[in-house]
C-alpha cells in the first residue's frame, strides 16, 4: 500500500496562528510535484506545541484537498494512549485512510508496553485505518521493538508498514526478517533512504521525507528509479541532493562567556528557516523551538547554495511555483539576518 515519497509536512505559522492558506499553498506544491502523499502534523508538522484542535483542523483540510489525489498519513501518535486513540479514530471518522504513530515519548514504555497498552488498542478500536507505528528512539527515548512489530503485523490486520528512523541497518533487516514481505517499510531519514531501499535484505519502498518540503519532486524521483531498478540515476540524484539532507539538523559549535558548547538546531527549524529564506510560505516555529545561530544559518545557507549553484533545477521549482529569485534570496542577508540570534 505504502511505497514512494511521503512528505511530512511542516505547519506553516503566522503572527502564532497556524496559515491555513500558506499550508494549502504547499500542499499545491506538493500535490503538483507528484508525491505519493502527505504526512499532517507529524514531528515536522510541529505536533508537540499544536492543540488537538488545530491537529484535526489541519487534517480534515487537507483531506478535503486531497480529495483521493494522493495519500493523507493523519499524525495522530501521542505519549497518552487515550489521546493517539481519540485523534486516530477522528482521523478515520474525517476520511484518513492511514495515521502515523510515533512510539509515545519521554515516559518511555518498553517495547512490549508499547505493543500491548497503545498500539494494539487503538488498531483493534479503529481497524478500518491503517497504522503506520513510527520508531525512532532518538527523539521518544524509546523503541519499539522488530519482534513486537512483528506480532502486531500478523495478529493486527491494519499494521503493514512501519516508518524506521532508528539509523540502525541492522533493526532494519531484523524488521524484514521477522516481519516478512509483505510489510512495507518507509524510511525516516533522508540521507539513509537509498541504502534502506537497495540492501537487499530490507528493501525499503519509500520514504518519510523532510527534504521533500522543497525538492519534493526529486525526493519523488528517488524512490521511482529504485523501484524501477534504475540505481544510477537515484545515485546521481542522491549526490546532488546530499547537501540538502544535511540541513535536517544543523550542528554548529559556539562561543559562550563561559566557553565553547555544542549546538543542535534539529528538525523542523532548519527546513522551516529555509523555506522562510526562499520566500515559501512557512512561517516560524511555535517556542520553546525559536531561531538559529548565525553560524548556523550561515552553515544552512552554505549547503543550499552548493544546490543551488551545482544543480539549479533541484530548486527550481520553488522558483517557478512561488515566484522567488533564489539568487537573490540566498546571498542577500535581508532575507534572513533576521532568523538568527544576534548573539549566543
Amino acid at each position: 500500500m505504502f511505497s514512494g515519497c511521503y512528505t511530512a509536512m511542516i505547519t506553516p505559522i503566522r503572527d502564532s496562528s497556524v496559515d491555513y492558506d500558506g499550508l494549502m499553498k504547499l500542499l499545491d506544491f506538493q500535490l503538483k510535484s507528484g508525491v505519493s502523499g502527505v504526512v499532517m502534523v507529524g514531528t515536522t508538522g510541529e505536533s508537540p506545541t499544536l492543540s488537538w484542535k488545530e491537529h484535526m483542523t489541519i487534517i480534515k483540510r487537507t483531506l478535503d484537498l486531497a480529495t483521493e489525489r494522493f495519500l493523507v498519513v493523519a499524525g495522530t501518535g501521542s505519549n497518552s494512549t487515550e489521546e493517539a486513540l481519540e485523534a486516530t479514530k477522528e482521523s478515520s471518522d474525517l476520511g484518513a485512510k492511514a495515521a502515523l504513530l510515533i512510539d509515545p515519548y519521554y515516559n518511555g514504555p518498553s517495547s512490549i508496553e508499547i505493543r500491548r497498552e497503545y498500539l494494539e488498542p487503538i488498531a483493534r478500536s479503529v481497524p478500518q485505518i491503517q497504522l503506520i507505528p513510527y520508531v525512532i528512539p532518538g527523539r521518544t527515548g524509546t523503541q519499539l521493538m522488530p519482534h513486537d512489530l512483528a506480532i502486531l503485523h500478523k495478529t493486527c490486520g491494519n499494521v503493514n508498514a512501519v516508518k524506521e528512523a532508528t539509523g540502525d541497518y541492522d533493526n532494519a533487516r531484523l524488521t524484514r526478517r521477522l516481519c516478512g514481505d509483505d510489510l512495507d517499510i518507509l524510511s525516516g531519514d533522508d540521507d539513509r533512504t537509498y541504502e534502506l531501499m537497495t540492501i537487499n535484505d530490507i528493501r525499503a519502498c519509500g520514504v518519510v521525507s523532510v527534504v521533500s518540503n522543497f525538492a519534493p519532486k526529486f525526493v519523488h524521483d528517488i524512490c521511482k528509479y529504485i523501484t524501477a531498478g534504475e540505481l544510477d540515476k537515484a545515485r546521481r540524484l542522491v549526490d546532488a541532493l546530499k547537501p540538502l539532507f544535511q540541513t535536517v539538523t544543523i550542528k554548529t559549535d559556539e562561543t559562550t562567556p563561559y566557553g565553547v558548547v555544542s549546538c543542535k538546531a534539529r528538525n523542523p527549524l532548519p527546513c522551516k528557516i529555509l523555506m522562510n529564506i526562499m520566500g515559501m510560505p512557512s512561517g516560524f516555529c511555535r517556542a520553546p523551538l525559536g531561531k538559529m545561530t548565525r553560524k548556523g544559518v550561515e552553515l544552512l545557507l552554505e549547503k543550499a547554495r552548493t544546490v543551488h549553484r551545482n544543480n539549479p533545477e533541484i530548486l527550481h521549482p520553488v522558483e517557478q511555483f512561488f515566484d522567488v529569485d533564489l539568487q537573490k534570496r540566498l546571498y542577500d542577508d535581508r532575507y534572513w539576518r533576521d532568523l538568527c540570534y544576534d548573539a549566543y
